[in-house]
């Protein structure tokens, strides 16, 4: 309506700060919620656009979101569309236990992701082993030197939107060298629903290089069209997203017993159990 002014943007909120390493999910809600119970957020003030406030935490922009959801549900917030919609403050009470139960929740339905994942991507990597042309090979190579360039900037977890940008990216293109177009869906949705996992594995010691060597290891077994170097690779990278989910929940992933679990057991019992 023409003469209506635009809701003011919080003057505060330059008081948000850097996230720890571990656990972004949880220190994003934390500082929104904490601005407002001090006082520094009111009802009706819209908080910074989504890029700017992940920048100040400097989280990846799905982390935000998953933080958003939360306090969405909570009534804290909401987000509103359009040119002038953003991220505003409903209320000035926040009701700390249901937004704890509610990131509790979040965190427990990711691990029926892990493990949906642990099921899909070896197998995508496998038939990408034979399906793959050297335009795939090329589109992954093209991202494993984007993350490389990255890193020599220096940084990494400063620019950590853009690495699991990439990373995502190098799976997805993985997924499409099986020229199927549902498996790509597939592995779509669940790495959508992951951000919170590739934020929590990002964030353990050097693991901006080590996601990259993963990566090219990947590349490598899929050129190679060796099914049990594949195993190996894609066996490791997992372990590092399930790791971190298991030491932020204190819970235990269910793992189907694969082919390197079944050769661990025959070596150590001489029968498969």
């Amino acid at each position: 309506m023409a003469g209506m002014s635009e809701p003011p943007v919080a003057t505060s909120y330059d008081g948000f700060t850097p996230i720890g390493p571990r656990r972004a999910f949880e220190g994003a809600v934390e500082q929104i919620a904490d601005r407002i119970r001090v006082g520094d957020l009111g009802k009706g003030d819209r908080l910074p656009s989504e890029r700017d406030l992940a920048g100040q935490m400097r989280i990846s922009r799905p982390t935000l979101r998953e933080a958003v959801r939360v306090l969405t549900k909570a009534g804290v917030v909401e987000v509103r569309p359009g040119p002038a919609g953003g991220i505003f403050v409903l209320t000035d009470y926040v009701p700390i236990e249901f937004i704890r139960a509610e990131q509790n929740i979040r965190l427990a339905e990711m691990g029926a992701d892990l493990e949906a994942r642990r099921v899909l991507e070896p197998s995508v990597a496998k038939f990408a082993a034979r399906t793959a042309i050297d335009w795939d090979f090329d589109r992954m190579q093209e991202t494993i030197h984007a993350e490389e360039a990255l890193l020599l900037k220096g940084g990494a977890l400063e620019r950590e939107d853009r690495l699991l940008q990439l990373d995502t990216q190098f799976h997805l293109r993985m997924a499409h060298a099986t020229g199927n177009a549902s498996i790509v869906t597939l592995m779509r949705g669940l790495l959508k629903r992951l951000g919170i996992g590739q934020d929590l594995a990002l964030r353990m010691p050097a693991a901006a290089e080590w996601t990259i060597e993963a990566h090219k290891r990947t590349l490598a077994a899929i050129r190679a069209r060796d099914d049990s170097l594949i195993d190996a690779v894609v066996d490791e990278s997992l372990r590092k997203m399930e790791d971190a989910w298991e030491e932020a929940t204190a819970r235990k992933l269910r793992r189907p017993m694969g082919p390197l679990e079944q050769a661990r057991t025959l070596d150590i019992t001489g029968t498969e159990s």
